[in-house]
């Protein structure tokens, strides 16, 4: 079969269910609205990081002055409203996807996700009961999949309503954000009502739709994530997603994020606590940085390998000249120019090195974690954007600074026979065109050669004719 053939009957059979999945409304709403909780945790890190400096001195120095508080306040600002973020996300990118203006909606999802929380809290030290507050212990990560369901339900509704015309209409004429307010009522008396509902009957069973989620979905799916087959499946789902042109990192990143995130807040919460972070203690190994910085370092396919080899190996124009172009990006873990310019999008020559490649970061990567080699990742991002090395040494230290190295070096390694294979296949191709270029010179030197010897010959046997 040749490699166009096998390329044409994977995308016949692969990738129409592909492209309708990732084209599905409530996936296209959970990509888009988990992305918005990204800054916050970006910009929290930088402040959990100050707040728990690696340097002793300087550490002790920010709490002498009085920064500490300082820091875990603006922490908490950013990671735990995460999950009040998502609902708030997710609705709003529901509804914008069906052509409705988004934003009465979204604040609706935000006032559901409160309805379903218990507004109570208990005096740390007296244990009274304190109402009138909203517990911050549900609106982080612990609430990232009630936010999940909060924003697609309401969404659905708030679409379902609007597109059946069951609003409240205004004359012509009333200004636009008074008339969507108004359009809004209908929709979202129903979406309250069905709140007040679960939440009135999940009290007479002493409990709430959080804890409920909490205990029975997300702490299941936690563990399901954090396990070596887990870790597997989502480096090989994003790498097989891309070969097809489909952005795997992007529709897989984007559905496990709430659960990888969850993870890396759950490890903080354990430092927090003052235990220390171990796979003993609960501590989680696969986390967001495991996928950020180990499974998609690079870009996806971790294919810094095939841009060393084009730099420093290539034998063909193509190659050398897209490694001088890919080198910047990849520095960065943007690699689209390699991914379609190699190309590794519907190549069979390099599917099994791009599949394989992550595979092998995530082995390295969950037993230098699980053996206690790399210390477990807390709650400290780095941008998915921050080159490697530097990345592993915000993160989690020189060891995961190092672990990052082992795995450019595999990358190198593992993709070397496919990628000089391709330049050879680029050097052969090149040589021919070539080749043709100067025999067509040829000839056409040789023609004109004929030419002139006619054209002499005439000139000869016509003394008297003129050119």
């Amino acid at each position: 079969m040749s490699e166009a053939s096998f390329g044409d009957r994977m995308t016949e059979k692969v990738l129409p269910p592909i492209t309708t999945f990732t084209n599905l409304r409530p996936v296209m709403a959970l990509r888009s609205g988990v992305l918005v909780i990204m800054p916050l945790t970006i910009v929290g890190s930088v402040f959990l990081l100050l707040a728990n400096f690696p340097m002793v001195g300087v550490a002790d120095w920010f709490a002498d002055i009085g920064l500490t508080p300082w820091f875990q306040q603006a922490y908490a600002s950013t990671f735990d409203v995460i999950g009040i973020v998502a609902a708030l996300g997710i609705t709003y990118f529901f509804v914008k996807e069906s052509g409705h203006d988004p934003l009465v909606p979204a604040v609706f999802g935000f006032c559901t996700y409160i309805l379903f929380l218990d507004l109570h809290v208990l005096a740390p030290e007296s244990q009274e009961l304190v109402t009138g507050v909203i517990p911050m212990a549900w609106t982080g990560s612990k609430g990232l999949i009630l936010a999940i369901l909060v924003g697609e339900v309401v969404g659905w509704v708030y679409v379902w309503f609007l597109d059946r015309d069951i609003v409240i209409k205004m004359p012509d004429g009333v200004p636009p954000a008074v008339s969507n307010s108004f359009l809004a009522l209908v929709p979202g008396f129903v979406v309250i009502s069905g709140g007040m509902v679960v939440w009135g009957i999940l009290q007479a069973f002493d409990t709430t739709l959080p804890d409920l989620i909490y205990t029975t979905i997300q702490t299941p799916l936690e563990g399901l994530t954090d396990s070596l087959g887990g870790a597997l499946a989502i480096a090989f789902l994003i790498s097989f997603l891309w070969w097809f042109g489909v952005h795997g990192s992007s529709l897989v990143g984007g559905i496990m994020a709430p659960l990888l995130t969850a993870n890396s807040l759950h490890n903080q919460g354990i430092v927090d606590s003052g235990q220390e972070l171990s796979v003993e203690t609960g501590g989680r190994i696969v986390t967001q940085q495991f996928l950020d910085q180990s499974v998609t370092m690079t870009g996806a396919g971790i294919t810094i390998g095939i841009v060393m080899f084009m730099v420093l190996r290539a034998r063909s124009a193509q190659y050398k000249t897209l490694g001088k172009l890919g080198v910047g990006p990849a520095v960065f873990n943007i690699n689209e120019p390699i991914l379609f310019g190699t190309p590794i999008v519907m190549n069979p020559i390099m599917f099994i090195p791009f599949v394989l490649v992550p595979m092998f970061a995530v082995l390295i990567t969950y037993f230098s974690l699980w053996s206690g080699l790399v210390p477990l990742y807390t709650g400290v991002l780095a941008p998915w954007t921050t080159p490697p090395i530097i990345s592993g040494f915000i993160i989690s230290g020189w060891q995961a600074a190092l672990m990052q190295a082992i795995i450019l070096v595999m990358s190198a390694f593992v993709y070397y026979p496919f990628i000089r294979k391709m330049d050879q296949f680029s050097k052969a191709e090149e040589d021919a065109a070539h080749q043709a270029h100067l025999a067509a010179e040829a000839a056409a030197l040789e023609e004109a050669e004929q030419r002139k010897l006619e054209h002499a010959e005439f000139v000869a046997q016509h003394p008297g004719a003129t050119t």
